[in-house]
């Protein structure tokens, strides 16, 4: 899993304290943003920081039984969490991998869209985390990525850096597709 750690299980638990409870659902809903990000029936959706899940089980919802959504984070208790919720709801097109997100053991173009959704620290760097994001998009597919902190421009800039195009935004959602060259 490479040489970067996860947070501490006390800063996972206010994590999850924080983000999984139904206030902050309804400030943040899921189903808003990810339908935002583009996510459709059918699609293959890679899920950077799952964490306890929030938009995880959303997001089987929205791809359907056709679909699957690989819900990818760093944290032993972020999986553990999220197996807990797809077996609590029988849930059975949902694979959560326990990587970091700059090395997932995924095929090359993969995958049709890859969501990152608060992800306010990235162990290692976001820019190892968005190369990976284009080695896993198919020709054409999309990256979203919700706009927090980060000043806008400079966050455009550095996902164009690695191959992408921004396309525009919905929402906070900022949408890019992978550029092909050749």
């Amino acid at each position: 899993m490479n040489d970067v750690k996860p947070e501490p299980n006390w800063a996972f638990k206010m994590i999850e304290i924080i983000h999984d409870n139904p206030i902050m659902r309804r400030l943040r809903n899921p189903y808003k943003l990810l339908k935002a990000a583009g996510i459709q029936k059918g699609m293959k959706v890679l899920e950077v920081g799952c964490g306890p899940g929030v938009f995880t089980i959303p997001a089987a919802e929205l791809v359907g039984e056709e679909g699957v959504v690989y819900a990818v984070d760093i944290h032993p208790l972020a999986i553990k969490k999220v197996k807990e919720k797809i077996q609590n709801r029988g849930v059975n097109n949902v694979i959560p991998i326990l990587a970091n997100a700059a090395k997932i053991e995924l095929p090359n173009e993969s995958v049709d869209l890859i969501f990152i959704f608060g992800l306010g620290h990235a162990a290692g760097g976001l820019e190892p985390i968005l190369r990976e994001a284009y080695r896993l998009l198919r020709p054409e597919g999309m990256l979203a990525y919700e706009k927090g902190r980060r000043h806008e421009k400079e966050l455009i800039h550095t996902i164009e850096s690695i191959g992408f195009e921004y396309v525009g935004k919905e929402d906070k959602i900022l949408k890019f597709k992978k550029i092909v060259s050749g």
